[in-house]
């Protein structure tokens, strides 16, 4: 028995698929099968109930994983040290994190992370914000980025920054003319918004909604992009985070307005799974995203 065959054992039972499982080893879903019978012979047990409507471990099964997790912690927190000790910075840190992020936010940190450490490869994964929560949880990635974080017992939140958000329009409308709008004067404005699951919409709504405040949601997109898009053939105003469109106000294709009445931030973070065992690449690629100098340890 191998120790990456308990890995590829728990990444199973966490996200109850085989496809999944195989992803996040870098394997075939005939591996993980094949992975898992082993474990049965070895073990003399059927590890897990076979069944087209339900994912279940077995009595033996949820012990061997309960057991499996500390084998595995306890190998990466070894693994973990010895790199330190030898100073090694490397291997691969695996992130998903939402589109705004991932378009605007995190390059700039990426290219000064991968100077500092050449040796270490990153997997950026774009995702919806609850995807990005489901892919922490299920160890399919190290590391999540996120807006607005959610308080979980299972995770652990590292603050980042906060984003000014603010609103844009197309360079005909009457706003364009103007530095600063009044909250209140967008009522009854058609409105470009995110879908309403997205806790960026959610926050903009509870701000429009504290001032008493309606907007006409004429088209509703899961990302950045299309809000844009949308904005740029004048169908209608949005709120966004200042650093996702400096191109376009460069550019005069849109036109940024601050609003005047209230001080509207976009808290940014890393996500990741509690009494997960950082290696020292994720320790730095975390100390980067918090803007501290990249340093060998």
């Amino acid at each position: 028995m191998q120790i990456e065959s308990l890995k590829v054992f728990c990444d199973l039972a966490e996200t109850e698929s085989f496809t999944r499982a195989a992803q996040i080893n870098g394997v075939t879903q005939s591996a993980v099968s094949q992975q898992i019978s082993s474990l049965e012979r070895q073990f003399k047990s059927l590890l897990i109930e076979r069944s087209k409507k339900k994912f279940r471990l077995t009595r033996e099964g949820q012990v061997l994983y309960d057991y499996s997790k500390q084998i595995i912690q306890t190998y990466d927190g070894l693994f973990s040290k010895l790199q330190e000790i030898k100073n090694v910075v490397s291997g691969t840190v695996r992130v998903a994190t939402i589109y705004s992020i991932g378009l605007h936010d995190l390059p700039p940190y990426l290219k000064k992370f991968l100077k500092s450490y050449p040796t270490v490869s990153v997997h950026v994964e774009y995702r919806r914000s609850n995807q990005v929560y489901d892919d922490v949880l299920s160890n399919v990635v190290d590391l999540g980025l996120v807006a607005y974080p959610n308080k979980d017992p299972k995770l652990e939140v590292v603050p980042l920054r906060k984003d000014v958000m603010v609103l844009i329009c197309h360079p005909e409308h009457p706003f364009a003319k103007r530095r600063m709008v009044k909250l209140a004067e967008l009522n009854g404005l058609k409105f470009i918004g995110f879908q309403p699951d997205i806790p960026t919409r959610q926050a903009i709504d509870k701000v429009l909604k504290e001032h008493d405040v309606q907007v006409q949601h004429v088209m509703e997109f899961d990302n950045i992009e299309t809000v844009k898009r949308a904005v740029e053939i004048n169908a209608g105003v949005a709120i966004v985070p200042q650093g996702t469109v400096e191109q376009e106000i460069a550019k005069q294709a849109l036109f940024e307005i601050r609003l005047e009445d209230v001080q509207f931030h976009r808290p940014l973070a890393a996500i990741y799974k509690k009494n997960k065992v950082l290696s020292p690449a994720m320790k730095q690629f975390l100390a980067v995203l918090k803007g501290e100098k990249a340093q060998f340890i």
